[in-house]
């Protein structure tokens, strides 16, 4: 039997919430340190969680869980495309890395808002560094997690809505 949207959305969020949690079990646990692509993508983690949390919460009527299901489909297309920058950076020989930037605390701290954000954004020889796990670099599973989540969204945009919750 096929969850409901309602059910659907309970599980997208717990999706995200575990890979937050692995995320965190990595950083500090296994002592990898993010890099800012890294957060980055955490951030489109933990958004496309909590919109689908919010769908799941408030129930809304058909116009409404497709507007849920939409923004959850571009949340994680959005991380993607920075686990792609960081797949992209860590393929370039080591010749044409970019130099590896200040610290994020530094960053937001030293530049103005905007651009310390477009730094964020753009990664740095940070981000090309490769921590794998089953023979796939981080950025990969990201990426593979995001087109799954944006599969579901996407599935619970064109499916038959729901009679009862």
């Amino acid at each position: 039997m096929i969850p409901s949207v309602r059910k659907t959305n309970f599980l997208i969020f717990i999706v995200c919430t575990l890979m937050i949690l692995a995320a965190a079990y990595m950083e500090h646990v296994m002592k990898m340190i993010p890099c800012s692509l890294c957060i980055t993508q955490r951030g489109f983690v933990v958004l496309t969680g909590l919109l689908a949390l919010a769908a799941a919460l408030h129930n809304p009527a058909v116009t409404g869980k497709r507007a849920y299901a939409v923004l959850g489909i571009i949340s994680p297309i959005l991380g993607a495309c920075f686990a792609g920058r960081q797949l992209w950076l860590q393929s370039l020989p080591a010749d044409q890395v970019p130099a590896c930037g200040p610290g994020l605390a530094y960053m937001f701290e030293v530049f103005p808002f905007m651009d310390a954000l477009k730094l964020l954004l753009q990664g740095d020889g940070n981000c090309a560094h490769v921590d794998k796990i089953l023979g796939l670099s981080l950025a990969l599973w990201t990426l593979i997690a995001f087109i799954g989540l944006a599969g579901v969204n996407l599935y619970q945009l064109l499916r038959k809505q729901d009679k009862l919750a």
